[in-house]
């Protein structure tokens, strides 16, 4: 077994054993056992880091065994500068939610963090993937167990938003396997994708599979108008599961449109990036003005995630390295702030039973801890220079200036609203005089809540201050994607 699959099975394997043995009366023994297979998955990808070279476009760790082989399907595994830090991003973040739910969840735990761990793997499969079937299967698979986590343990309308949620993301990929076995059919019968990348496609075949990819990736980032799920969702969900929804599951997403795309239909890439950039600016801009009306704090940072998001799609649009590598960043960034700003608003819904600005007020004055941690994240969440939020925006600005200045002003604008509505809820929220009794009687956060607030705020501030390693590790592979993108792939 390869490094890539160790990262892959083990959480799945410890899902596994949690689904299959654990039980409600063992709840002490199941969440150590959880914690114990989140440290474990996290450890083994550390290698996968240290021993990666930078220097290489190539996929690294790779794996190559047959699957299904009357169909040529591969179990085909390899990672590269852009998606590597994806594999680390999420078993960390795997981590941090097994911490918080430590106590928050008191029925079905073995099935709560079974499911987890088994999302976790299934995740860091799709990362890996270099077959197309086997990305499909893992990209599908993932919708099974946050279904069940939206279904079991979220609000009033969990089932309405787990169902809201599979179907909106079921529907985009039906077309990407249509779109999967046309190339299967055209490359005569291979799944590889480094072989999808160099086929002579015609100009209509490759706008007909760009769209596909787009139906597919375009509802899971999500790029507005496909976005109205989202903000539903998260009011629904969990807190741990909306951690991983916008921590890791929105790049899903992201990550598809560098790995299918641009470089399999690079010209209808290239003639439809005019649509991407326009879709990113109203994502950006729009949806940030959305986000400064709500009343609910969960609905605010999901609305908050379609303009960062859009922050990414905008990069990758202008086919510039500091725009793709920015784009990446900013996905990296989203992952530790966005899953920081969800767990602080689980932490006061904890206590009071509210996600309502208007329910809080004055929280500093009783929570002084707490409100420390969360006045970071909600800075990180405006773009402030030495924060993880600051460095991605600023490298997509930068190419957006580059690439047409009135389009890098309109970008910018955006960080204006992401300090509007961030700050207006910090104020209503956190400061000022204690509003009301439930604020008055509240206790600051305990060990757990501190251990796990400390790891994203340590992730924040680390790479807002030095970003090199995340930059280093992706640059090669950025250029090596860009000159393939340049070069147009229609039959001489």
């Amino acid at each position: 077994m390869g490094m890539l699959s160790l990262a892959i099975w083990t959480p799945i394997l410890f899902g596994v054993l949690l689904l299959a043995f654990g039980r409600d009366e063992h709840a002490k023994a199941v969440r150590w056992l959880a914690l114990l297979g989140a440290l474990i998955s996290f450890l083994v990808t550390l290698p996968l880091y240290a021993e990666f070279d930078t220097a290489s476009a190539a996929m690294q760790f790779v794996e190559n065994q047959p699957w299904i082989a009357r169909f040529n399907m591969h179990y085909h595994l390899g990672v590269d500068g852009i998606s590597l830090w994806f594999v680390l991003l999420t078993s960390f973040i795997t981590v941090v939610v097994v911490i918080a739910g430590w106590e928050v969840i008191t029925e079905r735990v073995h099935q709560y963090m079974g499911a987890f761990l088994v999302l976790s793997g299934v995740m860091i499969g799709v990362f890996c993937a270099l077959d197309g079937m086997l990305f499909y299967v893992f990209f599908e698979a993932t919708l099974i167990p946050m279904y069940l986590i939206i279904g079991i343990w979220g609000g009033p309308n969990r089932i309405y938003a787990a169902f809201k949620f599979f179907l909106y993301t079921l529907l985009g990929s039906l077309l990407m396997l249509v779109a999967l076995v046309y190339l299967y059919i055209a490359s005569n019968g291979s799944f590889d994708l480094h072989e999808w990348q160099h086929l002579p496609l015609t100009a209509q075949a490759q706008t007909l599979l760009f769209f596909a990819f787009f139906a597919a990736f375009a509802v899971k980032v999500p790029m507005w108008p496909v976005h109205t799920w989202l903000p539903d969702v998260h009011v629904e969900a969990p807190t741990g599961g909306s951690a991983v929804l916008a921590a890791i599951m929105l790049k899903l997403g992201a990550y598809g449109f560098l790995r299918f795309s641009l470089p399999i239909a690079p010209d209808a890439a290239h003639e439809w990036a005019w649509l991407m950039i326009t879709l990113s600016l109203i994502a950006v801009v729009y949806v940030g003005l959305v986000a400064v009306v709500q009343q609910d704090m969960k609905k605010l940072v999901a609305y908050s995630s379609v303009a960062h998001m859009g922050f990414v799609t905008l990069g990758f649009f202008m086919f510039s390295d500091l725009g793709v590598s920015g784009g990446i960043v900013q996905m990296i960034a989203h992952g530790f702030v966005s899953a920081a700003m969800f767990l602080c608003i689980g932490v006061l819904y904890d206590r009071v039973h509210s996600r309502d600005i208007a329910s809080y007020g004055g929280v500093v004055n009783t929570m002084p801890k707490f409100a420390a941690f969360a006045l970071l994240f909600a800075m990180a969440n405006c773009g402030l220079p030495g924060t993880a939020g600051f460095v991605g925006e600023w490298m997509v600005i930068l190419a957006a200036v580059k690439f047409n200045f009135w389009l890098g002003l309109l970008a910018a604008s955006a960080l204006v609203f992401g300090a509007a509505y961030t700050l207006w809820m910090v104020k209503r929220v956190y400061l000022g005089p204690v509003t009301n009794d439930d604020v008055r009687q509240l206790l600051d956060i305990n060990a757990r809540e501190f251990v796990m607030l400390a790891l994203l705020a340590a992730a924040v501030l680390w790479m807002g201050v030095y970003p090199k390693p995340f930059t280093d590790v992706m640059n090669v592979s950025v250029s090596h994607l860009l000159e393939h993108v340049a070069v147009s792939k229609l039959p001489q």
